[in-house]
């Protein structure tokens, strides 16, 4: 087993979609980023790469490079899930808090659990998203999320012998 350990944060801005876990939501303002600044799915991807000891989501993914100018962050999750199966691994459940002041994710929980379900094509139930304001902390004009991922080796499958009649045979 493996356990990986993901954040993010982003700052909101006015005239930017907010979406998170690869959700729309409605709010007058977006979160800050490269990308589509996902600060779910960013460390949810961070979470994976880590987990398999893989380069950060910022190493593979370049804010400097243009390819990812308002990328989809589904891409990045993509590709984390592909070196998590190729390092022979497959993921046992996920939890995760979004930290922020507005909006309120309670409304949007079901949503975002299901988005990210199916981008991970994972049960729901081993889906957490909670959600946690910033009080005291002066983050109000910020998102943030925490994700710790759960790995678990995929068995191997026997591979099928050859027959003693079939090992003399090919002698």
């Amino acid at each position: 087993m493996r356990i990986g350990y993901g954040w993010d944060s982003h700052e909101f801005k006015p005239g930017i979609p907010l979406k998170i876990g690869g959700v729309a939501i409605d709010h007058p303002m977006g979160l800050g980023g490269h990308s589509d600044g996902d600060v779910l799915l960013h460390a949810i991807t961070d979470a994976l790469l880590g987990a398999v000891a893989a380069p950060d989501i910022g190493t593979l993914f370049s804010p400097s490079d243009a390819r990812w100018k308002g990328a989809d962050s589904a891409v990045f999750l993509a590709e984390a899930m592909r070196r998590v199966q190729a390092a022979g691994y497959r993921i046992a459940n996920l939890d995760s808090t979004l930290i922020l002041a507005a909006p309120k994710i309670g409304p949007h929980t079901a949503a975002i659990r299901k988005r990210v379900s199916g981008l991970m094509k994972l049960s729901p139930d081993c889906i957490g998203i909670k959600a946690k304001t910033p009080e005291g902390l002066n983050l109000d004009n910020a998102a943030m999320a925490q994700v710790v991922v759960l790995l678990e080796e995929i068995p191997v499958s026997a591979k099928p012998r050859k027959s003693k009649a079939r090992k003399q045979a090919t002698r």
